[in-house]
């Protein structure tokens, strides 16, 4: 169970989708009075604002108010009138990419940002998207590779050296991943992501306590980041500090109540605790949030036999092997 901890890496990145852009105001010249006429003329008063009719949307305008408010389908629909009527208009293939992406469909993600290259080879960032979402197909070798290209643009690209430390991370490349992560905090030192990625190669690398101390600095810079409190507690686990591990675990789950890891580990901490029944309550839930938890039905099965009840133990194992 433990090396089941110590295989899990994070990666979180926060794409960036949006631009925000600015408009100019022409000054109108001051009126004239002529120096000859005994009385001035009334001046000529502007329109008033509301008179003028209002300034159409354009379409990555409407693409950008559908993201907001989470209609994503629509924000592609716009994005895509916007990428017809201008096809060279790389800020709206990086939204629609994005967007793409946080829909979980890599491949027509990456044939935007392939696209955005393509019309724009030197910017650093386009390579940077590409590679993180290569990284979210799995396509590891190809995620280093634009990591890589987006570093050799911009050799002070701090989030590109984050993501491809978090990238060697996945690989089993710690040490690699380790210089890399190392380097993004040194040029941004705020940057809470490559805290939480050297953490987790330290605690792989069973360097427990620089794991927790950059853990924690993560958490110190962004404290609604479930995914770092699970991170921590998984190390917390692995010195086995039970109770410690479990508070980490139910921020994580306060913090994203979906997150069924975090409640498949929390109930292993309860049951290295030796309390059977809210373990089981735990790797209930983990299981009901994702009934292909193959991991959870092998744990439940565990806090079933040290209960005695075999016949609830021998069915977890039968669901476990057959996920």
């Amino acid at each position: 169970m433990r090396n089941a901890c110590t295989r899990i890496v994070v990666i979180v990145f926060l794409l960036p989708l949006l631009v925000s852009g600015c408009g100019k105001r022409a000054d109108e010249p001051p009126q004239r009075t002529d120096a000859n006429e005994t009385a001035p003329k009334e001046e000529k008063k502007p329109p008033k604002e509301e008179n003028k009719p209002p300034k159409e949307e354009s379409a990555r305008e409407k693409g950008d108010a559908a993201y907001k408010k989470g209609d994503l389908d629509l924000a592609i629909a716009n994005y895509t009138e916007a990428i017809r009527i201008d096809p060279k208009d790389t800020a709206t293939l990086q939204r629609r990419g994005g967007v793409y992406w946080k829909k979980g469909d890599c491949e027509k993600a990456i044939a935007d940002f392939s696209e955005w290259i393509r019309l724009d080879p030197k910017d650093a960032k386009a390579y940077c998207c590409r590679g993180f979402a290569y990284a979210g197909k799995g396509d590891l070798d190809k995620a280093i590779a634009d990591y890589s290209d987006a570093i050799r643009i911009d050799p002070k690209y701090a989030e590109a050296y984050c993501n491809r430390g978090g990238a060697y991370g996945q690989k089993g490349e710690d040490e690699k991943a380790i210089a890399d992560s190392t380097e993004a905090i040194r040029l941004n030192p705020k940057d809470a992501k490559a805290f939480s990625n050297r953490g987790s190669s330290f605690a792989k690398m069973n360097d427990l306590d620089k794991a927790l101390a950059d853990q924690s600095e993560a958490i110190r810079l962004d404290p609604k980041a479930a995914v770092t409190y699970f991170y921590r507690a998984n190390t917390y686990l692995l010195k086995e500090d039970f109770d410690k591990a479990i508070v980490d675990f139910s921020e994580a789950i306060r913090l994203d109540p979906k997150q069924a890891r975090a409640y498949c580990f929390r109930g292993l901490a309860y049951t290295k605790k030796g309390d059977a029944d809210k373990a089981i309550a735990d790797l209930s839930e983990a299981i009901r949030l994702d009934p292909k938890f193959a991991f959870a039905y092998r744990l439940r099965a565990g806090a079933y036999s040290k209960k005695g009840d075999v016949v609830n133990a021998l069915s977890d194992l039968n669901q476990a092997d057959s996920q």
